[in-house]
C-alpha cells in the first residue's frame, strides 16, 4: 500500500492532459468576447448570447477534463478494478486475436462525452506489453471498434501469474490516446494508466476463470468498481 500511495500522480483536480487546452480555449473567449463586445456593445442581446454559448463550451471542456482523487481502499489481490467512468457495454466470451489469440472474457466501458476520461490501471502488476495500434475512428460502441479503431493495448501480468488485457479505443470525436505505461514497469490499483479525449471506450480480457461481477447497462467509477476476481 505504501509503494503504491508514493507512486500517486492524482492530485490534481483538471488532468495534466487538458492544461493547453483550457488555457488557450480560456483566452480564446476572452479576446473574442473582447472583441465582440467592442462591435456590438457589452450587455447587449448578441453579445450576450455569444458569451453565454462560449461559457457553455468552455464547462464543457472542463468538465470532460476533470481529474477526481480516488483511492481504493478494498483488497488488491486477484481482483479487476474499473479502468475508467461510463457504461458496461459488453460482457461476453470471444476471441482474442491480436494477443491471447484464445478465447477470454471481455468486458466493454463506454465513456461518454461527460465522463471523467481518465485511465486507471484495473490490476497490480508487471507491464507485458504497450502497443499503439492507427485505424478508424468509428462509433465508440460499435462491436468492429475494438479490433478496426484507434486503440492502444496495454498487457499486464499479475503477481499470481495471469494475464490481463486493457485495450483503449478511440471513438468517432477522439483523436489522441495517450498511454503512460511501459513494458517493463511496475504497475498498481490507484494510478493513472492514461487518458483517451473526447468520446472513447476501455476494453478488458480477463481469463476464462475470472469472476466477472458486473453487467450489461451497469454504470462503472474508475478506480473503484469491482469489474472481476481472478481465480486459478
Amino acid at each position: 500500500m505504501v509503494k503504491r500511495l508514493n507512486r500517486l500522480k492524482k492530485k490534481i483536480r483538471i488532468h495534466s492532459e487538458g492544461n493547453h487546452i483550457l488555457i488557450l480555449g480560456g483566452l480564446f473567449i476572452i479576446v473574442f468576447c473582447g472583441l465582440f463586445g467592442y462591435v456590438f456593445g457589452f450587455g447587449s442581446i448578441p453579445f450576450n448570447l455569444v458569451a453565454a454559448l462560449l461559457l457553455a463550451v468552455y464547462l464543457v471542456v472542463v468538465n470532460f477534463f476533470r481529474c477526481p482523487i480516488r483511492l481504493y481502499e478494498g483488497e488488491t489481490e486477484g481482483i479487476v478494478i474499473a479502468p475508467c467512468d461510463g457504461k458496461v457495454v459488453v460482457v461476453e466470451e470471444v476471441e482474442e486475436n491480436e494477443y491471447f489469440h484464445d478465447r477470454r472474457l471481455m468486458v466493454s466501458i463506454f465513456m461518454s462525452l461527460f465522463n471523467v476520461h481518465a485511465n486507471w490501471v484495473p490490476a497490480d502488476g508487471v507491464v507485458k506489453l504497450v502497443e499503439h495500434h492507427n485505424g478508424r475512428f468509428m462509433a465508440a460502441w460499435l462491436p468492429k471498434a475494438s479490433t478496426d479503431n484507434e486503440r492502444s493495448t496495454i498487457v499486464i501480468e499479475t503477481p499470481e501469474g495471469q494475464e490481463i488485457l486493457a485495450r483503449q479505443i478511440a471513438g468517432a470525436m477522439a483523436r489522441r490516446i495517450v498511454t503512460y505505461s511501459a513494458p517493463g514497469e511496475e504497475c498498481y490499483i490507484d494510478e493513472h494508466l492514461g487518458f483517451i479525449k473526447f468520446g472513447s471506450r476501455v476494453d478488458l480480457y480477463l481469463p476464462l476463470t475470472a469472476k466477472v461481477l458486473v453487467e450489461v447497462g451497469q454504470h462503472t467509477t474508475g478506480n473503484q468498481t469491482l469489474i472481476a476476481k481472478l481465480t486459478n
